[in-house]
């Protein structure tokens, strides 16, 4: 195989750590995000709105864009995203969150919802 064959396709894998300190202003983005979207069924519409005022996770997963992040970037198109969010205990001082350690393993949680454009 050639290099250009093995390097098509290129798994891009990105992990954030937000602080939300202002959770009904994500809240009412999201609810935001859902009333605009004039293409969202009625069914998925009352889905959307439930999962994302019951959970700021699930509103930030909702505003979440992969396509604006790699949108403009020349030569790629996105094919395929997957996120989701969850609330977590963050310590920033806990080696557990070293963002230097363990870059060359590969993550087991392929179960993330989300959508691509």
């Amino acid at each position: 195989m050639s290099t250009s064959e093995t390097t098509r396709f290129v798994r891009l894998r990105v992990e954030l750590v937000l602080e939300v300190d202002d959770e009904n202003a994500v809240t009412k983005a999201a609810l935001d995000r859902i009333t605009e979207d004039g293409d969202m069924p009625a069914e998925e519409r009352v889905h959307a709105e439930s999962a994302v005022t019951e959970d700021t996770a699930e509103a930030l997963a909702y505003l979440v864009d992969p396509l604006s992040l790699v949108g403009e970037v020349p030569g790629v198109d996105l094919l395929q995203a997957s996120w989701s969010g969850e609330q977590i205990d963050y310590d920033p001082d806990s080696p557990e969150w070293d963002l230097d350690e363990d870059d060359d393993e590969e993550s087991t949680d392929d179960d993330g919802a989300g959508r691509a454009g």
